[in-house]
């Protein structure tokens, strides 16, 4: 493959300016309290920039992109989902949240409950969901790093680690809350200037400029507008609605040309190359929408719909189920803080996922061969150089890896912070020796199953992570916050049951990947049966321990709804998860705003 000198140049900027960011930041955190919830003194505007820059995933940046190409309109939940469900942590949860006082997910969870056990479990589910959503941030740094540069996947995996593990282990939250928020104006610039940029050249020659493979509007599949070879670097399975020429080359020797007929399907080993000559129909990828009229109307059969709606169950509970968003409304000064953070960050997503919709769309134009691949997370890093030749598609490109590359950076250590936060209070000795230790553990683990397992639609993985935060910590924290009769034993029954049920749809899917592919769509997107489950025991099993009931329920639920100036409010003993001395030094300077 040809290098892209830009991209390599604009990629080493982004990790340098990240690596320098944190180690910049890092001399002002001393304490737990810092690396936890940097000292509670965060405002609002920097907050939700915060928010939003380590919200602005891998899913995010490529996948939405690779989702439109590949399906359509049924893609376009996505996005929505996405920032709307920051709309339901705004309205039922945000505000009571900070003003519980607690510093981290099972903190609240035993200042609400008064349940260790609820706690320690709380807990291992913030692992799980962290893991779980952590993976395609790394996957996502090894598949950029490869289409810039002849490397393999796991070298970008190993940088965005390196670089982040040192950040939080240096300052925890107090380092990156600077660093994320810078990431997301970076971020918005680094896919908005090339959005306009292809725009304006679509503009220029419409869906007939060269390269283009023809219109969305019609019937027929996307065509190649010129004599193609691709390599495949996977087995896939490749079906077509229309008589196709094709070379078939897998090395063997016997390489020819062949007809595929009409809603055929053919097996493609890795390795192969496949010719197609100029106007071939392009082949897709099992699950792929093939002709442009479907893909430009939303399904209408009965499991899509269902796939849908449970994939909006799952957006929309979800946010307020992921533990490194929540851990951010820690960091505000008060609730109110806390709830126009939100406000702020709904409009900041809203203006983000306009662009990555309208590369997917270009992409289906002028990258279609990324359909045969299945490799469609690639589209946004690949279109530029297809629709400009020359050193003008290389910066674009070369901008939007960067954008890629802050975009795994900001999650990830959003995702690493909250983690080991959980680990060094709960299950170390909670200092910050104990969070640094966690940090490394953390980061090396899921490193690890990076490298080894294999990458799928980015966005398809961290919405099962949506899955699990709403069919877990969802349940809780809405019942936590508003009906008083929640006991720990019921929520405990919830977590668990939901919980296990998707954790258990993630098993049987990594094993129908290596069967032949059988998993029905419940088992991709199990929240439309996970959720109601989840809270229906929840709320079953409470209302049949009612005894058990905390008698401070009322105390409790004065300060999470109490209005910021009566004075309820009350944060969490530092001196729980760190030296006395430790609580006075917090007080000693102030948090840059």
């Amino acid at each position: 493959m040809q290098v892209n000198p830009w991209a390599l140049v604009s990629v080493t900027l982004v990790v340098v300016v990240t690596f320098y960011l944190g180690h910049r930041t890092s001399r002002f955190a001393r304490s737990t309290h810092d690396f936890l919830v940097a000292r509670r003194t965060v405002r609002s505007r920097r907050n939700a920039a915060a928010i939003a820059g380590e919200y602005i995933s891998a899913a995010s940046f490529l996948g939405i992109a690779g989702l439109v190409l590949k399906e359509g309109a049924d893609a376009l939940w996505f996005p929505i989902g996405f920032t709307a469900g920051f709309l339901a942590l705004m309205l039922f949860v945000a505000g009571p949240l900070r003003r519980s006082g607690a510093y981290t997910l099972p903190d609240f969870m035993e200042a609400r409950l008064s349940s260790p056990v609820l706690r320690t479990a709380s807990t291992w589910f913030v692992v799980f969901i962290g893991v779980l959503y952590l993976l395609p941030q790394l996957q996502g740094a090894g598949l950029a790093l490869t289409m810039i540069m002849p490397t393999p996947a796991w070298v970008g995996s190993v940088l965005v680690t390196v670089v982040i593990a040192y950040n939080v282990m240096g300052g925890g939250m107090r380092a990156i809350t600077l660093l994320q928020a810078f990431q997301y104006w970076f971020k918005l610039f680094a896919i908005a200037a090339p959005t306009f940029v292809l725009c304006a050249v679509f503009v220029a020659g419409g869906a007939g400029a060269p390269g283009s493979a023809g219109s969305l509007d019609e019937p027929a599949p996307p065509n190649f507008a010129a004599h193609t070879t691709v390599t495949v670097d996977t087995d896939v399975t490749l079906g077509v609605d229309t008589l196709t020429r094709v070379r078939v080359d897998d090395g063997s020797g016997g390489a020819g040309w062949t007809t595929w007929h009409a809603g055929s399907q053919h097996t493609v080993d890795a390795g192969s190359e496949l010719t197609f000559p100029e106007g071939a129909a392009v082949p897709t990828v099992d699950q792929a929408t093939s002709a442009n009229l479907d893909w430009l109307l939303p399904s209408t059969d009965l499991s899509g719909l269902l796939s849908t709606y449970s994939l909006l169950l799952a957006l929309l509970l979800g946010t307020m189920g992921l533990p490194h968003v929540l851990s951010r409304f820690y960091t505000n000064p008060d609730g109110k803080a806390a709830r126009r953070t939100t406000v702020q960050v709904l409009l900041l997503l809203g203006l983000f996922y306009l662009f990555p919709v309208m590369l997917g769309m270009l992409s289906r134009m002028f990258v279609p061969e990324l359909l045969i691949t299945g490799e469609t997370d690639a589209a946004v890093i690949a279109l530029p150089t297809a629709m400009l030749s020359g050193v003008a598609g290389q910066i674009l490109a070369a901008l939007l890896a960067a954008g890629a590359f802050a975009a795994f950076l900001s999650t990830a250590s959003g995702l690493v912070s909250s983690m080991s936060g959980v680990i060094a209070t709960d299950l170390l000795a909670g200092k910050v020796r104990d969070y640094r230790v966690a940090s490394v553990g953390v980061a090396g683990i899921a490193v690890l199953l990076a490298v080894t397992l294999p990458i799928d639609d980015l966005a398809l993985s961290v919405g099962m992570s949506f899955a699990l935060g709403a069919s877990t910590f969802a349940p809780l924290l809405v019942l936590g916050v508003w009906w008083r009769r929640l006991t720990w034993l019921g929520a405990m029954v919830g977590m668990c049951t939901g919980g296990g049920l998707v954790l258990l749809a993630v098993v049987l899917n990594a094993v129908s990947a290596h069967t032949g592919g059988w998993a029905p769509w419940l088992l991709e997107r199990p929240a439309l049966v996970t959720v109601p489950v989840a809270f229906g025991l929840t709320v079953l099993v409470s209302i049949g321990t009612s005894s058990r009931v905390p008698e401070d329920v009322g105390a409790v639920m004065l300060r999470l709804h109490a209005p910021d100036p009566l004075g309820f409010m009350r944060d969490r003993a530092v001196q729980r998860f760190g030296r006395a001395e430790e609580h006075t030094r917090t007080s000693q300077g102030r948090h840059r705003k």
